[in-house]
C-alpha cells in the first residue's frame, strides 16, 4: 500500500496539472483581464464555435464562445445560437459570462434542437 504522500504525487499534497490560473478555474478571469481589455479597448470581438448534428435527430451540440467589447459579445456567437445565451429552452444549456469593466467573455454549450444550425460548423469570427 501507498503512503499518503506518495499518492499525492510527492509534492506536499499539490494536485498535479498546468498550474494555469488558479488551478484552471479562474482561468476565464484571466483570459477577460488580459485579451479582453485589450480587444475592448479597440472595439473588437473575438468568436469560435462549433456546431455537429446529433446522429438519426433534429438536434446539434454547439459549444461557442466569444470575447471582446461587452456590447458585442452576443453578435460574435453563431447565428443558430443567437437568444440562447442563457436561454432555458433547449434540453441542455449551459451559459457562462463574465464581465470586467469594458469587457465580456461568454460560452455556451447547448444541446437540443436548433433551427437553422447546419450539420456541421466550424464558426470563426472577429469583428
Amino acid at each position: 500500500m501507498r503512503d499518503p504522500e506518495e499518492r499525492r504525487g510527492g509534492r506536499g499534497g499539490r494536485r498535479g496539472g498546468c498550474n494555469l490560473g488558479c488551478g484552471g478555474g479562474c482561468g476565464g478571469v484571466l483570459l477577460v483581464l488580459t485579451v479582453g481589455i485589450v480587444l475592448s479597448l479597440f472595439g473588437a470581438t473575438v468568436g469560435i464555435g462549433l456546431s455537429v448534428r446529433v446522429p438519426f435527430t433534429t438536434s446539434n451540440i454547439t459549444l461557442a464562445g466569444s470575447i471582446g467589447a461587452k456590447a458585442k459579445v452576443a453578435g460574435a456567437l453563431p447565428d443558430y445560437a443567437a437568444g440562447r445565451l442563457a436561454g432555458n429552452q433547449n434540453f441542455v444549456n449551459g451559459s457562462q459570462t463574465l464581465t470586467i469593466g469594458p469587457a465580456e467573455g461568454a460560452t455556451l454549450l447547448v444541446i437540443g434542437n436548433q433551427e437553422s444550425a447546419p450539420a456541421f460548423d466550424l464558426h470563426l469570427v472577429a469583428h
